[in-house]
């Protein structure tokens, strides 16, 4: 009897063991079903600050709790500068993120690093139409019939001018400077209607003085601007490469010129102050300026010499890219999120909120932008010279990995104009510095 006791516990304790056993089992295929079916987490780099980082957050917020597929993580890393040196410290481990904002010169960096998944690669696979986003926008980013990231906040510069200090020196405030000449007779007029106040102010960033070079239908760097082969030098020739330099000296020769030097916060506050009638700027900056000048703020198409015919703008801003070593589920909830920030209904919620151009133009006939126009028509302005540039290699922007050290070559030698240097030798410096620039380069890819 104790014997056939003791083999009934035993298989009790059996049958108790098989059903914990099988409890447990159920509990893990559960918790296993449950982080397959949580959402995809993101994680998203991007260098956006102030009010454009408060109007991506809520973007990235409504898309979190419009559905529960994917999460989106936003990080702020800092200037764009900042964030790309961030990025080639992590670049193919584990630390770096899914997707990340990078400016557009810092595209042909990120396509060397050998890190990236081309976008076209989910373009194809989904038979997402590119075509119907802003051709203008896209033509930078499309490198040999290829898009290797997804365009984002685009700008480009225009120029702002002060409607009450044109009306005080008799001009006529919605006619703004169109050219060169224009812009100096007029830096005149309001000097001498207001010895207190200078006529223009040109920061000393490389990227203006690339803007006002491709409106002349220059190119930066030969080869196509590096779009037919990488570049071997500067592709603008000396009359266009010093027609900046020599309207800046006329303008300080008459003491019209406002130097803020490549302080561009200062400029914008001296402009609102009263100081100068007249300055260049990015288009982002639009609705900030506008909101807070104490006058009439007009925006204008940038002035161009009048001995050449208007080319347009290259555009500026950033694009975002996908690392290629994250898992094909990551992947796809970064694409699906690239593809929602093209959506008409976002891309307009984000050109009224940041003044950047709406990639989607579909997005400028929603009534939110209508509205926005009607209060602040100079919006409307900015989109008209980015849709009425004419395109070229010129307007395409240059293709280049030195493209950061070649501004800051450039802002040197605008600043030593403004402080007086001697316009043929800053010249001829700045193309012996750029050329060599370019030149190590290439040997160092080798």
């Amino acid at each position: 009897m104790t014997k056939t006791k003791q083999l009934l516990s035993m298989f009790i304790l059996s049958l108790v063991l098989l059903m914990v056993g099988c409890s447990n089992n159920t509990e893990s295929s559960s918790n296993n079903g449950e982080e397959k079916d949580g959402p995809t987490t993101v994680t998203f780099w991007h260098s956006m600050g102030g009010a454009a980082q408060e109007a991506l957050n809520a973007i990235v917020d409504e898309y979190n709790g419009s559905q529960d597929k994917v999460k989106i993580n936003a990080e702020y890393q800092g200037t764009y500068d900042e964030a790309l040196t961030k990025f080639h410290t992590v670049a193919g481990t584990e630390s770096a993120p899914t997707m990340m904002q990078v400016f557009e010169i810092g595209t042909k960096s990120m396509i060397n690093s050998g890190f990236v998944e081309p976008i076209q690669t989910l373009v194809d696979e989904d038979g997402y139409d590119m075509s119907g986003l802003e051709e203008n926008i896209t033509n930078y980013y499309k490198i040999d019939d290829t898009f290797y990231s997804m365009p984002f906040n685009s700008s480009t510069p225009v120029m702002y001018y002060n409607k009450d200090a044109f009306k005080a020196a008799g001009l006529d405030p919605e006619k703004a400077p169109a050219t060169f000449e224009e812009v100096e007779e007029a830096g005149k007029a309001i000097v001498k209607a207001n010895p207190e106040m200078k006529g223009f102010a040109l920061q000393a960033y490389g990227w203006l003085y690339e803007q006002l070079l491709a409106n002349q239908g220059a190119l930066l760097m030969n080869n196509d601007n590096g779009r037919t082969e990488t570049p071997t030098e500067i592709g603008f020739t000396e009359e266009q490469g010093k027609s900046v330099f020599n309207w800046v000296k006329k303008m300080i020769d008459d003491k019209t010129f406002a130097n803020y030097g490549t302080n561009g916060d200062n400029m914008v506050a001296g402009f609102l102050a009263g100081d100068v009638a007249m300055f260049m700027q990015s288009s982002a900056s639009a609705r900030d300026v506008i909101d807070n000048a104490p006058f009439e703020v007009g925006v204008a198409f940038i002035p161009h010499p009048e001995a050449v015919e208007r080319q347009g703008v290259v555009i500026g801003g950033a694009s975002l890219w996908m690392m290629k070593d994250k898992s094909d589920e990551e992947k796809k909830a970064a694409w699906e999120f690239m593809k929602y920030l093209q959506t008409k209904e976002v891309q307009a919620k984000w050109h009224v909120g940041t003044g950047y151009f709406a990639i989607n133009p579909d997005a400028y006939n929603e009534q939110v932008v209508k509205d926005a126009y009607e209060q602040m028509p100079q919006l409307k302005v900015t989109v008209e010279q980015l849709q009425s540039t004419k395109s070229s290699y010129a307007t395409q922007g240059a293709l280049m990995d030195m493209i950061p050290e070649g501004r800051r070559i450039s802002e040197t030698a605008l600043e030593t104009v403004y402080n007086g240097g001697d316009v043929e030798e800053t010249y001829s410096t700045m193309v012996k510095q750029l050329n060599e620039a370019i030149e190590k380069a290439n040997r160092a890819r080798k």
